[in-house]
Order: C-alpha cells, then structure tokens, then sequence
C-alpha cells in the first residue's frame, strides 16, 4: 500500500507568521506550489483523494483534482490543531509559546484532544489504504509532524533530521509505503516539484 501525505500551499498567514484562521485561503504563491504539486501527482496512479476541508487545504486539493479527475472526500479529523481565540493573531505578538505541552489555547484543542483526533485520522487513513491505493492525503503541518512522530516513528527533532524534513514545508510529499514488516517511510518531505525551495515559516 502506497500513501502521499501532502501539507497545503502557502498562505499569506503562514508568510507573515499569523496564527491561521480556518478561511485562510491560498496566497498566489501557494496557488502556484499548488499547481506544481498537481503536475507532479498527475500521473503518480493515485485513486483516491483525501482532505481536511479548511479553506488552504481545500484548494490545494482542488487543484490535485483538477489534475487526476478524481473526487475529493473531505474529513473534519484531518484539521490543523484549533488554536481557537488565538487565531489570525501574529506570532511575535505573542508572549508565550503557543505549542508548549501545559498550554490549551482558549476556545481551542489542548494538546491531547489534538492528538486523539490526530489518531482517528491515521486509522482512517490506514483503513482508506486497505481498500484503495495509492491514496493521497492533504492536511497540514502539525498533523503531519502528528503522524510522523506517533504512528511512524519518525523523529523531526533529531539531529539527523534536515532542515527541511523538520520544517515540513508547503506542499511537501511525503510518500509511505505498507508492506509485511509495516509501515515504512520512502520519502520524507519532498519538494522536488517546486521551481523554488524556499519555503514560508510556521507550523499550520
């Protein structure tokens, strides 16, 4: 079984480090990280395609779509983690850290509510793969950085870790495949199909 986990394009929050708001749309650069990542898929045999259904990633979907003619299907578990009242705020107004572990945003998702939802998502997505593959999801960074770290075993943090796989960047691919010994990650945050790397700051 074959899965593409794919973070959104960029939007003008995450350009302008702002805590994102659930309608943020794509900015024109995302739009075309988009397009770039639509053409790489293209032709990759995927037969099936799943979403979160947040503005920036329904349009990175959409246009995945537009390229393979497949029908998206939309999943509230694949969210970014609900910063709630914090939302559209800029980080650098901000005069705590916003992803330390004791900290529950007001009107959001605590750390653990996060990750419970986190984890019905990749059971989803384990259950989607059984039954068509390759599959590919879109969500977002810390959901991503979720189900690497706790069903994947893949460690952002270590030392050994590039700066890039770390950053998990717009519209990077990570494809992990299924097989007897479980599964195991072939490709780690990919953005070969972007004319430019550079990639925008924060997480969501």
């Amino acid at each position: 079984m074959r899965v593409y986990l794919i973070r959104h394009g960029e939007t003008h929050s995450n350009a302008r480090r702002i805590v994102q708001l659930p309608d943020d749309p794509l900015s024109p650069k995302g739009l075309q990280q988009a397009a770039q990542l639509a053409e790489r898929l293209a032709d990759c045999g995927i037969v099936r395609l799943i979403s979160s259904d947040l503005r920036r990633a329904a349009m990175t979907t959409s246009c995945i779509a537009e390229a393979t003619g497949l029908v998206p299907e939309f999943s509230e578990r694949l969210h970014e983690r609900n910063f709630g009242d914090l939302r559209g705020t800029p980080y650098d107004e901000l005069t705590f850290d916003p992803f330390a572990l004791d900290y529950e945003p007001p009107g959001g998702e605590s750390w653990q509510s996060f990750y419970d939802r986190v984890r019905g998502a990749w059971s989803d997505i384990e259950s989607l793969a059984s039954e068509s593959e390759p599959l590919a999801v879109v969500t977002h960074g810390l959901v991503l950085r979720a189900i690497l770290d706790r069903h994947l075993g893949v460690d952002l943090n270590d030392s050994q870790a590039s700066a890039t796989a770390r950053q998990i960047a717009n519209t990077s691919v990570t494809i992990i495949e299924r097989a007897d010994a479980g599964w195991q990650v072939h490709t780690l945050t990919c953005t070969r199909h972007l004319s430019s790397h550079s990639s925008a700051t924060g997480t969501a």
